[in-house]
């Protein structure tokens, strides 16, 4: 039975006084000399703790030379870098002070960079590399307000941690507790794949909110003696960040991954008892095993087993006790198949947190049949990441999850998901109209469409910008379509199309990374992807992937026609925002005449 409205108490309220200063200082009071962060100056380096008061002492050293530098509370200050430790004590360091931290993706072209950083009016800016500061001087004469560029790997960390000596510890002290709950934390620029990105204003209440809720609903996972995670998500992306502020006041030990292509070997060194990360890294995981299994017939046959074993498991498990054949096979697959994925995460990895996008059931119970449990979850820039994420205790496939503590979810007249709560933005810096728009009467309008159960548990149906309708009238929504058959290894993208069209089509790209292993597998001869698009036996491998997503759908609503295109969507030739969503509208745009030749010529198929 669906319901409308459903709300969850918060376990824990914030009081005007706290600030994310204040959740620093009491994971120092807690625990001073127990690690609070580990790091490591090479790939191939060990891994050396920090204590949480080295840290917070760190910290302090940091906002001295800012204060040194003149930053008055208020002052907006950038980060554009890779996730690294240098980022985390710069936002902790910038809070000190009473300043607002502004992420900018480091992949960010020149005029996003500009638009970022002129519409925060943007005082001082930290970048990663000398080629960073080039990315941003070549746009500085647009840029009044930005006084200085400072590159953290040419030492200037090393230069404030001097400039501050002389400033007494106290003048901190000051700053931090002149910061309360409603003062403005961060300004985080939304991806911008329906336009030019917005500017997203969270207070500290916001993240201290989301941070002290999280851990009283999700113990087992970040608030345990021995909790450990490894941070790879881009720190300019809300879902890190607050997770960044999340552990640090939780008792986790948070490591940084800077290099996502060591990131095998970091998880193998760190060995994190938790995960975050996007559906596409839980797909790419999945892909690459089923590949390296492909080597062999009998290999094969054992990994599909094993993955069938993994799933009849987890859907088990909601039925009530496992049976004891279907335990004795868990066993043996274990063995053979399912530790060496667990291995590939590092050997301790119990739980893993997934958002951005739909996981589909079939990983969700293939990875808990593994033993990582993906807890889905949902939320927005505006709502501080995680509006709604399934608990250990009651995970429900297919879902998100109930909303977080502290805040209410409801169902609009039109599907629309209305949030409302502690975790909700105030509004977008200087856009009065949309933030109007955004927030009515206290509900927060997410655009998304979704149905909440009987039990409170959210399930997204889809966007509503992005709705088709068909010239039969049929409403589509194309999400569920998209991520099932994106969950093909073959495929890397999928754009589905059919507004005011005969029927349902898609636009697919081709995955270079895992075409090879593919081939090979296969029998084929290696081919680059613009000759693979047109093989024979890759159409029919996409064919029959399009037939498993059809399977969810009415026939009304199944995809129908494919066209594979040339080039994949990538940041680079800006099809994908930084944080991997596609943007559709420009696709669309770009991409009319192949649309228009989907419905021309032969008639649909199935």
């Amino acid at each position: 039975m669906e319901v409308n409205l459903a709300t969850v108490p918060a376990l824990v309220e914030i009081p005007e006084s706290t600030s994310i200063n204040t959740l620093l200082a009491e994971r120092v009071a807690r625990t001073g000399d127990n690690p609070l962060l580990e790091r490591r100056e090479t790939p191939t380096a060990p891994w050396v703790p920090i204590s949480a008061r080295a840290f917070d002492a760190d910290v302090v050293s940091v906002a001295r030379g800012l204060l040194a530098r003149g930053i008055e509370a208020g002052d907006r200050i950038a980060i554009m870098s890779r996730t690294r430790y240098e980022w985390t004590l710069l936002d902790y360091a910038i809070w000190a002070m009473g300043g607002v931290p502004v992420p900018v993706y480091e992949t960010s072209a020149p005029d996003q960079v500009e638009w970022i950083l002129s519409d925060a009016e943007v005082r001082l800016v930290f970048v990663e590399t000398v080629a960073h500061a080039g990315i941003v001087d070549a746009v500085r004469d647009r840029l009044p307000a930005l006084e200085d560029v400072a590159v953290i790997d040419a030492g200037v960390l090393d230069a404030l941690r001097a400039e501050g000596a002389d400033i007494p510890d106290q003048a901190v002290a000051e700053r931090r507790d002149a910061v309360v709950a409603d003062d403005l934390a961060t300004i985080i620029y939304t991806s911008g794949s329906t336009g030019r990105p917005k500017g997203a204003e969270l207070t500290h209440r916001n993240f201290a909110h989301v941070s002290r809720n999280a851990a009283e609903a999700l113990p087992e996972v970040i608030d345990w003696d021995g909790a450990r995670t490894l941070l790879f998500l881009p720190l300019a992306h809300v879902f890190a960040r607050l997770i960044q502020v999340a552990v640090l006041s939780a008792d986790t030990v948070l490591g940084h991954a800077p290099d996502v292509k060591n990131l095998v070997a970091d998880l193998g060194s760190f060995r994190p008892t938790f995960l975050l990360a996007v559906p596409r890294v839980f797909e790419k995981v999945y892909n690459s095993a089923e590949q390296k299994a492909s080597a062999s017939k009998l290999k094969r046959q054992i990994f599909y087993w094993a993955v069938r074993t993994a799933i009849a498991t987890s859907r088990a498990q909601d039925a009530g006790p496992v049976p004891a054949t279907l335990r004795l096979q868990h066993q043996v697959a274990d063995r053979l198949v399912l530790g060496k994925l667990r291995d590939a995460m590092g050997g301790n990895v119990v739980h893993a947190v997934s958002g951005g996008a739909p996981l589909g059931e079939r990983l969700g119970h293939f990875f808990r049949g593994v033993g990582v449990t993906v807890l889905e979850g949902y939320g927005l820039t505006e709502t501080t990441a995680p509006a709604a994420v399934n608990l250990p205790r009651s995970v429900a496939i297919g879902t998100v999850g109930p909303a977080l503590p502290g805040l209410s979810i409801k169902i609009d007249d039109d599907g629309e998901i209305l949030l409302k709560g502690a975790s909700v933005f105030r509004g977008y810096h200087n856009q009065p109209e949309l933030t109007a728009e955004a927030l009515q009467d206290g509900w927060f309008h997410t655009g998304d469409l979704g149905t909440l159960d009987s039990e409170g548990r959210l399930r997204i149906t889809g966007r509503k910008k992005e709705i088709i309708v068909t010239a039969g009238g049929k409403n589509v929504a194309p999400a569920l379509l998209e991520d099932r058959l994106r969950s093909h290894p073959l495929v890397s993208q999928v754009v589905v199309v059919g507004d005011q069209r005969p029927f349902i089509g898609a636009l697919v790209t081709l995955d270079a990374e895992m075409l090879p292993g593919w081939l090979a597998t296969h029998g084929l001869p290696n081919m680059p992807a613009s000759e693979a698009r047109v093989h024979a036996d890759v159409l029919a491998a996409l064919d029959r992937a399009v037939t498993r997503a059809n399977e969810a759908v009415s026939r009304a609503e199944s995809i129908r026609k494919i066209h594979v295109l040339e080039q994949d969507f990538t940041e680079a030739n800006g099809y994908l925002t930084p944080s991997l969503k596609v943007k559709r509208t420009l696709v669309l745009k770009d991409f009319a005449a192949t649309v228009d030749a989907l419905y021309e010529g032969a008639p649909a198929q199935g």
